[in-house]
């Protein structure tokens, strides 16, 4: 089979046939940093430095997918909540917006070219599209889905209890339509500014967090509303839930994006039979206990018993369970690639 680019590895992944050899996205936006010399703090808001770090992690490593990010806070700050910006770790909502779950009328639309942090990925994304051009495929992460973020303006403990009381179903709902107008036109906007694809990261409902069945009321219909309002636009939806998604994979798989980014803790091959011939999976190297603090040797070995489970017949990228952690040695990203070249078909 001859060489194949990036982007031809990534869309035959996308279309279900073998590629050349199995894709990598790296999730590394604080190890970028940390590469590069910089402080996170300072990288998560200014969208030249992002694209400087991404740009050159790119070029040392050779990767096929850039996943650019600046944290889980960006939009919540963009919508008037309280964030800190730790020097060396990522950004935290350290007070909500909302003081009553009621009070819609506290928060106002986003612009993704004025509101908060969001201009900076936007100028990200449009820097690094710039500097790799068709060589590689990009990611722009759109921050939270919409019950995520709907849990940082209302404060997580609120949030959480609301979903429990039947009477507030209808400002839960009214929150979750406000969520999900802004994680659209965020949306949009990456990918106008080069993204190939859009991310959102939903993991306050995953079942660590809440049941099933809470998930499949309030969450899945808002996921599945934006893979298709994205879809018919040609912009492919990657949804990401931390932890063991497992209970729930067929229901992400349902909301129609075009991949899932699993974590470590999930059971593999009960993903990949759930997901067999319809979702891309993305996943799911441990990316503390292995990628940061294991040797080369065994992230080369957990590498290829992901691609055993997951890409033996196409649609895999394989990728860190979740983001880097800051300090995570080169060599390990190093063992990473390479494995995805030795043991592929």
């Amino acid at each position: 089979m001859e060489t194949m680019t990036s982007p031809e590895r990534v869309r035959c992944v996308l279309e279900g046939r073998l590629p050349d050899r199995t894709p990598v996205l790296l999730q590394n936006y604080q190890n970028s940093a940390f590469l590069a010399g910089m402080r996170l703090g300072d990288f998560c808001r200014d969208g030249t430095l992002m694209a400087e770090a991404q740009i050159t992690a790119w070029e040392r490593f050779g990767y096929d997918v850039i996943d650019i990010e600046n944290g889980t806070a960006a939009m919540a700050a963009a919508l008037g909540c309280e964030v800190e910006y730790p020097t060396f770790e990522p950004p935290r909502v350290v007070r909500p917006i909302l003081s009553d779950l009621r009070h819609l009328d506290e928060l106002t639309q986003v612009n993704p070219t004025h509101s908060g942090p969001l201009p900076e990925l936007l100028k990200a994304v449009a820097l690094t599209r710039q500097a790799v051009g068709s060589q590689a495929c990009i990611v722009g992460e759109a921050d939270q889905g919409p019950f995520g973020l709907a849990g940082l303006l209302a404060g997580m403990e609120e949030w959480l209890s609301a979903l429990l009381t039947p009477d507030l179903e209808g400002d839960i709902f009214s929150l979750l339509e406000f969520c999900y107008r802004q994680v659209l036109r965020y949306s949009l906007a990456l990918a106008s500014a080069g993204a190939d694809f859009v991310e959102i990261g939903d993991s306050l409902a995953g079942p660590d967090v809440c049941s099933p069945r809470l998930y499949r009321k309030f969450a899945f219909p808002f996921e599945q509303r934006l893979a298709y309002d994205l879809h018919k636009r040609h912009i492919p939806l990657i949804l990401h839930i931390c932890g063991n998604a497992t209970p729930i994979i067929a229901d992400m798989a349902a909301t129609g994006a075009a991949m899932l980014e699993i974590d470590y803790k999930v059971d593999g091959p009960r993903c990949r039979r759930a997901t067999q011939d319809t979702t891309v999976l993305v996943g799911d190297v441990d990316p503390s206990g292995v990628m940061a603090l294991g040797t080369p040797d065994e992230v080369h070995q957990a590498c290829r018993r992901a691609i055993e489970v997951y890409g033996r017949q196409g649609r895999f990228i394989l990728s860190p369970g979740c983001t880097l952690p800051y300090n995570t040695p080169p060599e390990s990203t190093e063992a990473m690639l390479e494995a995805a070249k030795a043991y592929f078909a």
